[in-house]
């Protein structure tokens, strides 16, 4: 049998399958007659041994992606599943995240351009007029002398370790409300986590432009950069997931707009939870060693300390690739073949 000849044999029990399923998940299975809900699971069967052949066949990457997405819903209303297990979910931080990593680095390079635009932008626009810094810099340092707060600092007994803590835990609750919301806003066709990603730039690169005028380059950075690294990353790879939802609806690949939004939030929530771990980092790190100035930490150390920091990250980001892309594969091989 030819493709288009299956397709259109087929097609009926496809969309009879499909609307079952937006019922059943909008009212629940109970939603569902008895009679109905057989014909779900018999749906079921028929339709993985479809998405079997055409994957046989070597059919079309639309059709093959439809119907997987069918028979992964209707296998996860079929069997609810169990709780995530410690090992999952280390599997998923060891070796998924990165891997989803590799495969939507566009999206990744994409958000680190647009925060880089931001900074630039914001650290060209204080040379040119000076006077915009009570539109580009903070609110909070628009009062603040970099060269008294360095020495207000060094004066300083700095922070206790329950100051740290709370400070801290303000931080890692700030930065993943920032992350969400770049992530949410991907739903207004990615505008709004471009805007987001370049203010954010727009605001660091105004503040570094303001230290660097006060000959405090090396004090800002040694401020910033240890725990920046980590977060700015995060943010960037939040605002990536937001991207990935901009292309569900920009770009569905044939299919329908609400079907691939469906998909492509699969990715996108993936990449926002895999943020998590670096928000925990950058959050400790900015509740301590980047409170902690000169001379009690050297502008040296703390910028070699941000730099092993860094290495650490984007070891971790590229594992995929220095495994040579295996897990990669491993992993992408499972999600798209849910087990019945």
């Amino acid at each position: 049998m030819e493709m288009a000849e299956f397709i259109e044999t087929h097609r009926p029990r496809w969309e009879k399958l499909e609307a079952l399923l937006d019922r059943s998940e909008s009212h629940g299975l109970r939603g569902l007659s008895l009679e109905e809900a057989r014909t779900l699971g018999k749906l079921y069967r028929a339709v993985s041994s479809d998405l079997l052949w055409v994957r046989a066949r070597s059919g079309s990457a639309d059709v093959s992606a439809y119907l997987n997405d069918l028979v992964g819903r209707a296998y996860a209303l079929t069997y609810p599943g169990r709780r995530p297990r410690f090992a999952d979910v280390w599997g998923f931080v060891a070796r998924g995240f990165p891997a989803l990593m590799r495969r939507e680095w566009r999206m990744y390079v994409a958000s680190v351009l647009l925060l880089l635009a931001g900074t630039g932008f914001g650290y060209l626009g204080m040379i040119v007029d000076p006077d915009a810094a009570h539109y580009l810099v903070p609110a909070e340092h628009l009062s603040l002398d970099p060269v008294k707060r360095a020495a207000d600092e060094a004066a300083g007994d700095g922070m206790s370790a329950g100051q740290q803590a709370h400070f801290s835990a303000f931080l890692f609750t700030h930065n993943i409300q920032v992350a969400f919301l770049a992530f949410a806003l991907g739903i207004t066709l990615g505008l709004g986590t471009a805007v987001m990603l370049f203010t954010n730039g727009l605001f660091l690169g105004a503040l570094a432009q303001v230290y660097t005028a006060k000959g405090m380059a090396g004090w800002f950075w040694a401020w910033i950069l240890p725990h920046g690294i980590p977060e700015i990353s995060a943010i960037c790879i939040a605002g990536a997931a937001g991207l990935v939802i901009a292309r569900g609806l920009v770009a569905p690949r044939g299919l329908r707009r609400g079907q691939a939004l469906r998909q492509e939030a699969v990715t996108a929530v993936k990449l926002l939870f895999g943020t998590l771990a670096l928000f925990v980092l950058a959050g400790f790190i900015e509740g301590t060693i980047s409170q902690i100035h000169p001379p009690k930490l050297s502008v040296a150390f703390k910028v070699s300390f941000a730099l092993m920091v860094g290495a650490g990250v984007y070891a971790y980001l590229l594992s995929d690739w220095l495994r040579g892309g295996k897990a990669g594969s491993e992993d992408g091989a499972r999600e798209a073949a849910p087990t019945p």
